[in-house]
């Protein structure tokens, strides 16, 4: 999967050519290899901006290699998502299968471009379920479209690994019997113990999540997705006790998700996360343009204004339109910005800079087709003071 952290990696790499490659690709059918074709053209258009660069035909060549090589691999073709993005330098190749539908495109520059990815991490991007049993813990990665299990190293496979028993009955003999659900933290649960107190099981139980808990932070680190929880209905609110992830939703699936596939934890995932999604995006859009109808300082849609702004980590909230380019140059010494109308050697995409440095300073990026944008200009930002 990718990362917040993978998107840091990628934003903070500015030392030497960075080449950026996306194209759409198909997951069945005679289809999947027009990805192949596709690449073999923008890495053949690679070539060409060679002049630019400032790399020998040779070197250029040596950092196209490992994407060349894709090109010829049916299996690589095979096994794809939506879209695919790669990202060359003189280090290598790093590659990511999305659920995104990518347009074809390509850029040179110092910087890898990575506003296509934003789509991933915000509003109908993507979110997380933590499936919990007694004897498994899942976590998948999925957005609207697609699901996917993710690893969990450092999370306990079941409740008999934190406590070494050869079953997890051995430990906890009980069942539940749950009272009117009315949100995840006001449950009302009754444990039957065969053996220990209510209270024993109940901590193991704790113990158990918190092992969980610390796993799942340490895979997630500095994500903000929404999180969803899946589990048999007395298990929730206890693990919710243990839970330290900010973003881990009140409500979740009950049932025991040992017996449901992925696509059914998708499915019923997306029916509690597509309103947070809607109406978190909605809220934000409607408080740009009430600071921006009263004229504040702290809402604006000037380029030359925004782009400073997302350099000194001014900016709380940044809407940019992903199919659109602002080419230009940016100077952090004097915070002037030069705008030119196609790209010239050194160039890049001022709406790409402005949302690169909004993440890497904290704030939250909407990347948008231009006709959902909340304003006519390629982008609008919220500031923080």
């Amino acid at each position: 999967m990718i990362t917040r952290e993978d998107l840091k990696l990628l934003a903070g790499k500015t030392d030497g050519v960075r080449i950026s490659i996306y194209l759409p690709t198909h997951r069945a059918g005679k289809e999947t290899q027009q990805g192949a074709i596709r690449l073999k053209n923008l890495l053949r258009e690679a070539e060409e901006h060679q002049p630019g660069s400032g790399l020998r035909s040779p070197e250029l060549r040596a950092m196209l290699g490992p994407a060349q090589k894709l090109i010829g691999d049916p299996l690589f073709w095979k096994y794809q998502s939506d879209g695919l993005a790669l990202f060359l330098s003189e280090e290598g190749l790093t590659f990511y299968r999305l659920p995104i539908r990518f347009h074809e495109q390509l850029v040179v520059g110092r910087r890898f471009y990575i506003k296509p990815l934003f789509p991933f991490f915000i509003a109908t991007g993507h979110y997380f379920i933590l499936a919990i049993s007694m004897k498994e813990v899942r976590l998948l990665q999925c957005s609207r479209f697609s699901s996917s299990d993710i690893d969990l190293p450092s999370v306990p496979e079941n409740i008999s690994e934190v406590f070494r028993l050869d079953s997890p009955e051995k430990l906890l003999q009980f069942h539940a019997r749950a009272g009117p659900i009315t949100g995840a933290h006001r449950r009302r649960t009754l444990l039957h113990g065969h053996g220990t107190g209510v209270g024993d099981e109940k901590a193991g139980l704790l113990n158990y999540f918190h092992r969980i808990n610390r796993g799942l932070r340490e895979r997630l680190r500095d994500e903000r997705a929404p999180l969803v929880l899946a589990g048999v209905g007395y298990l929730l609110p206890i693990y919710h006790e243990a839970n330290t992830y900010p973003c881990l939703l009140d409500e979740g699936i009950e049932g025991n998700p040992e017996e449901m596939s992925a696509a059914e934890l998708k499915r019923l995932s997306w029916e509690i996360i597509r309103p947070h999604f809607t109406q978190e995006r909605m809220e934000t859009a409607e408080r740009y343009r009430q600071l921006s109808t009263a004229g504040s300082d702290r809402a604006s849609e000037d380029l030359a204004k925004v782009v400073p702004a997302a350099y000194s980590g001014r900016i709380d909230t940044l809407f940019v339109a992903v199919g659109d380019h602002r080419w230009g140059s940016f100077d952090p010494l004097t915070t002037d910005v030069n705008l030119h109308d196609e790209p010239e050697e050194g160039d890049e995409d001022l709406l790409d800079f402005a949302a690169v440095q909004t993440f890497l300073n904290g704030g939250g990026v909407y990347a948008e087709r231009t006709g959902t944008m909340p304003t006519e200009a390629p982008l609008a930002a919220i500031m923080r003071y």
